[in-house]
């Protein structure tokens, strides 16, 4: 067989367990990008005579005659068949989890094999699922049929997540192929939401009608769509090989067949991804200047769109190498941010990112996890030789990066006009958990005014396409349920995240989901004690472990779990999410928190400059001055015990709130402000904003 690389033997099918398999060598990095083939044999059992078992592995192209050290993974990729076996057998036994190499394949479908740590004993295992849902746009009907699906085969709780996509905790493995059916049969999709390729693309999930935002989310879909695994293994293992398949954009279906600079695979079922995939997970943002709601410089790829004068789309500013995930203990493991890259005219903007895909997966590590996604090799290669092989891969040179302005956290939340006429309103979610009254309420409205709706990347809830004439029903409904408009929501609620962490997530160490409410009670308490004002609010994000689903590693307080109820803390990033925060100190035991916390707020309220940032506090101060201020502290200067006059207007209202107030571990102040702030937010449903 004639390739544009030459020359390469077919592979062989045969009953025979023994098959001669095809492999690639890897692209070489010059302009002639050459591939070079061999044929190794490998013993194969054959479970029936139609299995395939080609590969096509993108190695190093400094491979001697000594075998390349790979990941047990590459190996369970390599032997599937494109990520079918064992996965299509292991479903249909009786037994309630599934092997190891399935364990790792189905993560490419969507899922995550789980079991409850809370309990002892024999595992209770079940699945994680999680949708893709580029830029967070979930359809009506989508959107019921997860509200569905929780209640019917999940544990009754939707979990919005920090990549606009939702999971859906406790599916048994008797119910896999019935939920995965539904899904995709109901405008949905899991396919490549986990595993090692280009997961969920973030996009501004506000539905704002300009011509900059409109281009984010057509250009967030359009990537998605350009690395959607081709092969068919997704619908084959969950629908019986039946496609679902919406109409593709015909620019995205040129970029993908496109070889014109080596960075296809020929005659593949998966031209961009081959057998191998991608060395590790692989994350995309796409948003409009100023707007990082979606972290963008801390995707493997960040693209913003660049306008004329006119807002008229010009083109891409590339940013490139951020990364959150590290291993306690090994500092060659770290979080990342992006750089620029380049700028690309718009026309080029899908062969672009397919040349960056196509070098991490040609030139990223696959001997070692850890140091596989594309933050290590940009580390490793520096920017100039990662650009100049990716402009291999591309076919010209980048632009220079054009100047942008100041980037600023967007929540989108609350009520805004679309642009079109009509409204949407951004709901707070803690930690992205619908569950109970709220869960049934955001049904009903939804159902009721057949509204679409966006999840963010803060683990947050838009529903969009709202007549004037419903905000007032909707609001008075929402808020009955807990779900009110912002001002009325503590502000550090507003920006916190947590991971889901215990008691399913196999990698937690400590709390977070369901740590973190008491421990922003705590931190509220902190900041009433040291004189900070309710208005005042820092980012503050915790993870269960170092991984960092969280994005902890931006936050101004940062809260990383390194060992049972103990946490690594993390300090300086800032609120616009531009600065990468550094370790602080380690093992802080939860119940040590205030200790630490204390004297952090209390000098900053006291030694900060004109509106800086606790963030940007910590990072001026430094952290040695400030890890002596942490051990010689002894707590504020007490003053003179009194009664707020403002709040109580007698000493047996104050003794009676005080009573009540410490059954919840609050102040009498903060449980008055809280009862004053709900009977307002009672009153003020439905009137205008």
């Amino acid at each position: 067989m004639t390739t544009p690389f030459g020359t390469a033997t077919s592979t062989v099918i045969s009953n025979d367990p023994k098959i001669r398999v095809q492999s690639f060598t890897g692209l070489k990095s010059s302009h002639s990008l050459a591939l070079t083939r061999n044929l190794r044999v490998f013993p194969v059992q054959f479970s029936s005579p139609s299995l395939i078992r080609a590969v096509s592995t993108p190695v190093k192209p400094e491979t001697t005659t000594t075998e390349p050290k790979r990941s047990k993974v590459e190996i369970f990729k390599e032997q599937s068949n494109f990520i079918r076996y064992p996965l299509n057998e292991e479903i249909l036994t009786d037994t309630p989890n599934i092997n190891e190499a399935a364990t790792q394949l189905i993560k490419f479908h969507g899922s995550y094999q789980q079991y409850n740590r809370d309990e002892r004993g024999t595992r209770s295992y079940s699945f994680m699922l999680r949708t893709k849902n580029p830029g967070g746009k979930v359809p009506n009907q989508l959107y019921l049929t997860m509200d569905d699906l929780a209640d019917q085969f999940g544990i009754g709780t939707l979990r919005l997540t920090t990549r606009q996509t939702f999971q859906l905790h406790g599916v048994l493995k008797k119910n896999l192929k019935t939920v995965m059916s539904t899904i995709i049969k109901n405008m949905g999709s899991t396919l490549g939401a986990c595993g090692d390729l280009n997961r969920n693309v973030l996009a501004p999930a506000a539905p704002l009608m300009t011509k900059e935002y409109l281009y984010a989310q057509e250009t967030a879909d359009n990537i998605a769509a350009l690395l959607t695994p081709q092969s068919g293994f997704y619908y084959d293992v969950w629908v019986d090989g039946e496609r679902f398949l919406t109409s593709e954009p015909p620019e995205v279906v040129k970029a993908r067949n496109d070889n014109s600079h080596g960075t296809n695979f020929p005659d593949s079922p998966e031209p961009i991804y081959g057998t191998q995939f991608l060395p590790r997970k692989f994350k995309i943002a796409v948003t409009v200047p100023t707007d990082n709601s979606v972290d963008i410089l801390t995707n493997d790829i960040g693209v913003v769109v660049v306008s004329d004068v006119n807002g008229e789309p010009q083109g891409f500013n590339i940013y490139v190498g951020g990364g959150m995930g590290r291993t306690h203990r090994l500092e060659a493991t770290f979080p990342r941010l992006a750089e620029p890259l380049g700028y690309v005219p718009k026309e080029d903007i899908l062969y672009a990112i397919k040349a960056i895909v196509a070098t991490q997966r040609d030139h990223g590590r696959r001997d070692d996890r850890k140091y596989s996604r594309m933050k290590y090799l940009i580390s490793s290669w520096g920017i100039e030789k990662f650009r100049s092989v990716v402009e291999q891969y591309y076919g010209k040179k980048f632009e220079p990066f054009l100047e942008l302005p100041e980037w600023e956290f967007k929540s989108h939340l609350g009520w805004h006009e679309q642009g079109d006429g009509a409204l949407f309103c951004g709901l707070h979610v803690d930690n992205g958990r619908i569950g109970g009254k709220m869960k049934k309420t955001l049904r009903d409205v939804i159902e009721k005014y057949n509204l679409n709706v966006r999840i963010t990347p803060n683990q947050n809830i838009i529903l969009c396409d709202i007549r004037r004439a419903w905000r007032r029903p909707i609001t008075t409904v929402l808020a009955q349920a807990g779900l009110l408009h912002p001002r009325y929501v503590d502000p550090l609620n507003l920006t916190a995240m947590a991971c889901p962490a215990f008691p399913l997530c196999p990698l937690a160490i400590t709390e977070a989901e369901r740590g973190i409410p008491d421990i922003l009670k705590r931190v509220r308490a902190v900041f009433e004690k040291v004189g900070l004002k309710y208005n005042e609010s820092v980012v503050v994000r915790i993870t269960g472990c170092p991984n960092g689903c969280a994005r902890p590693y931006m936050a101004e307080l940062g809260l990383v779990g390194d060992g049972p109820n103990s946490y690594q803390i993390w300090l300086g990033g800032t609120p616009n999410q531009t600065q990468l925060a550094r370790s602080f100190m380690n093992k802080v035991k939860v119940q040590d928190l205030e200790k630490v916390f204390e004297p952090l707020f209390y000098y900053w309220k006291r030694k900060r400059q004109p509106k800086e940032s606790f963030g940007d506090f910590t990072t001026r101060k430094g952290f040695e001055k400030l890890k002596e201020l942490v051990d010689k502290w002894e707590g504020p200067e007490q003053a003179p015990a009194r009664y707020n006059l403002k709040l109580f207007a007698d000493k047996e209202t104050y003794e009676a709130m005080d009573e009540l107030a410490k059954l919840q571990s609050k102040s009498a102040h903060q449980l008055a402000i809280e009862v004053i702030r709900n009977f307002v937010a009672a009153q003020q449903n439905g009137k205008s904003e």
